[in-house]
């Protein structure tokens, strides 16, 4: 096992926690920083507490739904909720399937030809999601 050990200016050496005591506490932070933002992202479809969500849909897209763009970001909503909860019921899959997720949120982003800095964002989230992908253990394998 690893541990860290620092020297102060004193040259005096302390002993830090071990290193994978460390990365087991940053998998978590990102396994719940990936359930729940997508989670109450999804709940604010409903609610539009926080912006109005019909507005990053790229006109593109809203051209080609056979339904109303409010009642697509309603399904986007439910989706984003659903892949909350999988991070947390099945973690390994679920970042990956969260990180495909925020890959299309940014190329929707794109194309509306606006929002480009929200799009460099979502895909900076997304290679967060496939680190926390990379860092769990494959399912089943604990």
């Amino acid at each position: 096992m690893e541990t860290i050990a620092s020297t102060t200016t004193t040259g005096a050496q302390r002993t830090e926690r071990p290193a994978y005591d460390r990365i087991a506490t940053v998998t978590a932070l990102t396994k719940y920083t990936y359930a729940l933002v997508p989670i109450l992202a999804g709940l604010d479809k409903f609610l539009h507490l926080l912006t109005d969500w019909d507005k990053y849909l790229a006109p593109v897209v809203a051209d080609i739904l056979p339904f109303s763009t409010g009642t697509f970001m309603s399904l986007v909503g439910i989706i984003e909720i659903i892949a909350g909860v999988f991070v947390l019921v099945k973690p390994k899959i679920g970042a990956l399937v969260v990180g495909l997720w925020l890959v299309g949120i940014a190329i929707n982003l794109l194309l509306t030809g606006e929002y480009y800095d929200i799009a460099v964002r979502d895909l900076v989230m997304a290679v967060g999601a496939f680190s926390l992908y990379l860092l769990l253990p494959d399912e089943g394998k604990a």
